[in-house]
């Protein structure tokens, strides 16, 4: 299908790479009220890393809890993201992200009154469509007004906002947490009169040609796709605590989990617009980008969401001690997204970025194996570091790769299916290595205390230290700081396997023009070709 272009007149003196009819003034203004949004995103969710252990405890939560809490979130973003993708290709892009935006304050609020575990989880639910939205969305958007070679240029006021947003948000949390009129309720509350600033920057600044194509929304896919990754995370959140690996629930959920994946394939492979297009992975750099994207969200996810609850647990520190502690592997990750945006718009050579991030994202894990109740900070800010500095390198620039080798009219899809196995893989990976942590802490406690008490195990509450006598509170530390570095070791594999997968992406040079300027060239190519006589 022809998508049918209609842009805004161009403006005189508009520079190259702009979209038509936007200056780099008018891009920099609507670029406002898209980082406003991602601000509240990435606030919502680092507000509360160091917040849910004491939101666990209050609610009298378990270690499965504590998992589904951050897993639920990433699921009801993982399946919504690609159907915004698909939203945006049939009505305003500016409307979808404001709803977006709409739907996180809805979630934020009842989150913030909630009273028990299962209320909060719903909650989550709710600002992780919202969240699904941002995250397709806005990366749209950025591609569709700005060529790849110049993406780099504008990565500073990404790093920036992502570094304000997530080294203030454990801050905020902590501080919140630890402050007795406040409370945990203010970190979901917090961010509603954010989310309210980006609905009104975006209505007044963000101005894009309309795009639309006749489009029908699978959401057959959607939901079989969601059931059967939400089957298949739930056994491997509850196997081993709440039923045997070898039990009937095991292979009711495992094979039902398969069942749907196997019909969710079916069903994208014969619909007209499906939520994921088979189809485009017979791009290349498209399917190791994607593979890479999975890999990089279960390592990544997998592994740091749990570092707050190291920090307040295994080594005892308070939340905002915790939210301090989080600062150097932000750091190193600001920096190098910075740096490394910069020089790839300066020479248009990104694969080497790619490279040297998985080298030193799979570094940076196998570092942080080796922790535990007695590492320094000044240890384990090093390891952080690094960690950091592999991230950013590697996360933003496979979007970019991917971006700049499908014709525009893909852009959408080829962001939302990586954003979707990005976010699938932080699904699947906080939610298998937090089972690994509660498992690996039931054991350690049980050594700890001779068998004699059954503490802490993934079905048990999550233990409050400030209630425990001295030696169970030392058999606690040990035991979560164990479990975590177990869950880093078992997090380094997959971030190898991600260098591997960049190691086979072929560079290719940079587009120079914006997705609108392509994808008017593509479409009156196609009206041309249409046109012309045929013999």
């Amino acid at each position: 299908m022809t998508a049918a272009v209609t842009p805004e007149a161009g403006t005189a003196g508009a520079p190259e790479g702009a979209a038509p009819g936007m200056t780099r003034r008018q891009i920099l203004q609507a670029m406002s009220g898209l980082m406003a949004g991602m601000f509240v995103a990435i606030l919502a969710s680092t507000v509360v890393s160091n917040a849910l252990p004491r939101i666990i405890s209050d609610l009298n939560g378990s270690q499965s809890a504590y998992t589904w809490v951050v897993t639920a979130e990433l699921l009801a973003m993982t399946a919504t993201v690609p159907i915004w993708g698909k939203l945006s290709d049939l009505y305003d892009k500016k409307l979808l992200i404001q709803l977006s935006l709409s739907m996180f304050v809805v979630g934020s609020l009842v989150a913030g009154f909630s009273h028990s575990v299962g209320l909060l989880i719903v909650s989550r639910v709710v600002q992780g469509i919202g969240a699904g939205g941002l995250t397709a969305l806005a990366q749209v958007v950025m591609a569709a007004i700005i060529p790849p070679r110049e993406l780099g240029r504008y990565s500073g006021i990404f790093g920036a906002v992502f570094a304000v947003g997530t080294v203030a948000g454990p801050l905020i949390g902590g501080v919140l947490v630890d402050t007795s009129w406040l409370g945990w309720r203010w970190c979901f509350f917090i961010g509603v009169p954010f989310a309210l600033l980006a609905i009104v920057l975006l209505q007044l600044t963000l101005k894009l040609p309309t795009v639309r194509r006749a489009v029908k929304i699978d959401y057959l896919g959607a939901v079989l796709i969601m059931s059967g990754v939400s089957a298949l995370l739930l056994w491997v959140t509850l196997a081993g605590n709440r039923f045997d690996w070898a039990s009937w629930q095991t292979a009711a959920l495992v094979t039902g989990g398969v069942v749907l994946l196997a019909t969710a394939v079916l069903v994208e492979s014969r619909v007209q617009e499906p939520i994921i297009p088979l189809t485009i992975f017979r791009n290349r750099t498209v399917a190791l980008t994607t593979v890479a994207s999975l890999l990089v969200g279960v390592a990544m996810f997998g592994g740091t969401v749990f570092l707050s609850q190291y920090f307040q647990i295994s080594l005892g520190k308070t939340p905002t001690v915790a939210g301090l502690m989080s600062l150097p592997m932000i750091l190193g990750l600001m920096v190098s997204t910075t740096v490394a945006g910069q020089i790839i718009s300066s020479r248009g050579k990104w694969k080497g970025f790619l490279i040297a991030g998985g080298i030193i994202m799979t570094a940076g894990m196998g570092l942080l194996s080796t922790i535990g109740a007695d590492s320094s900070f000044s240890v384990l800010s090093l390891y952080m570091v690094v960690l950091g500095v592999g991230v950013g390198m590697l996360m933003q620039n496979l979007v970019l790769a991917a971006q700049n080798d499908v014709p525009a009219s893909e852009l959408g899809a080829a962001t939302s299916v990586l954003s979707f196995f990005r976010s699938l893989g932080g699904a699947i990976g906080t939610s298998a290595l937090g089972a690994v942590l509660g498992h690996r802490v039931a054991q350690e406690m049980e050594k700890g205390f001779g068998g004699a008490a059954d503490n802490g195990g993934a079905g048990h509450s999550v233990p409050d230290l400030s209630t425990l006598p001295e030696p169970a509170r030392q058999v606690v530390e040990h035991a979560y700081g164990v479990a975590t570095a177990d869950v880093f070791l078992i997090g380094a594999p997959f971030a190898l396997l991600a260098l591997v997968a960049v190691l086979f992406i072929k560079e290719k040079p940079l587009k120079t023009q914006s997705g609108m300027e392509r994808l008017a060239e593509e479409s009156a190519a196609a009206a041309k070709s249409a046109a012309a006589p045929t013999h």
